[in-house]
C-alpha cells in the first residue's frame, strides 16, 4: 500500500489527533453531545477494530506505508525487550520525525520533503533518506544557504512557544539541533496504546 496522499482531515475525522500528519486543529463531530459520544464508543468497541484503529494512528502520523511498520515491527520484535516501546522508539528517531520534535518542520510530511531536496545535514554531512535513524550525539543542520534557513526559519519561530522533548535540544539561531538521547516513552508526541498495534501484527509477522 502506497503512502496516504489523500484528504488529512478525513484521516483525523476518524483517527483524532495526528500532530505529526497536520497542526490544524479539527472539531471533532459528537464533542459537544456526551451522550452521542458514549453511543459513538460503544458502537466501535469490536475488539478488531480498536486495534486496527491503533494501527492507522500510527501509520498516519509517522508517514509510513504498511510495508515500512511491517518492516519496523520485526525488527522491534527481535528486541529484548517491550516491543511496542521498541517501535515508538524506532519510529520517534527516524530523521523526518526529529525534524518534526525540534520544530524545524511544522509537520512529519514538511520534514520528509526537506530531507529528500537535500536540505539536511547530518554531522556535517548531506543525508536525503527521511527514514535515517538517528542516534545520540547526532547533530542536525541545515545547509548553509539563504534557501535552506527561509525554508525553516517560519517553523521554527513558530514553535519557539512549545515544549521542547528531553532528548533534543536546538540552537535557533544557528539552526542547529542535538540528539542528546533515546527517547523515553512519556516524551512519544502522540497518544496511542502501542500494544494494541503490537497485538494487531502478532499473527501476521
Amino acid at each position: 500500500m502506497s503512502r496516504y496522499r489523500g484528504p488529512r482531515f478525513k484521516k483525523i475525522r476518524r483517527l483524532r489527533a495526528l500532530p505529526g500528519l497536520i497542526q490544524k486543529r479539527y472539531k471533532y463531530k459528537f464533542e459537544s453531545d456526551p451522550k452521542k459520544k458514549q453511543f459513538r464508543f460503544r458502537k466501535r468497541s469490536k475488539q478488531y477494530r480498536i486495534r486496527l484503529e491503533e494501527k492507522q494512528k500510527l501509520r498516519f502520523h509517522y508517514g509510513l506505508t504498511e510495508r515500512q511498520l511491517v518492516r519496523y515491527m520485526r525488527i522491534a520484535g527481535k528486541v529484548k525487550r517491550s516491543t511496542g516501546q521498541v517501535l515508538l522508539q524506532l519510529l520517534e528517531m527516524r530523521l523526518d520525525n526529529i525534524l518534526f520534535r525540534l520544530g524545524m518542520a511544522s509537520t512529519i510530511p514538511g520534514a520528509r520533503q526537506l530531507v529528500n531536496h537535500r536540505h539536511i545535514l547530518v554531522n556535517g554531512h548531506i543525508v536525503d533518506i527521511p527514514s535515517y535513524r538517528c542516534k545520540p550525539r547526532d547533530i542536525i543542520t541545515t545547509k548553509d544557504n539563504e534557501r535552506s534557513k527561509n525554508l525553516i526559519q517560519k517553523s521554527i519561530a513558530s514553535y519557539a512557544h512549545k515544549k521542547l522533548p528531553k532528548h533534543l535540544t536546538i540552537d535557533s539561531k544557528n539552526y542547529k539541533g542535538r540528539v542528546k538521547k533515546i527517547i523515553d516513552r512519556a516524551e512519544v508526541g502522540l497518544r496511542i496504546n502501542e500494544f494494541l498495534v503490537v497485538e494487531y501484527y502478532s499473527r501476521q509477522i
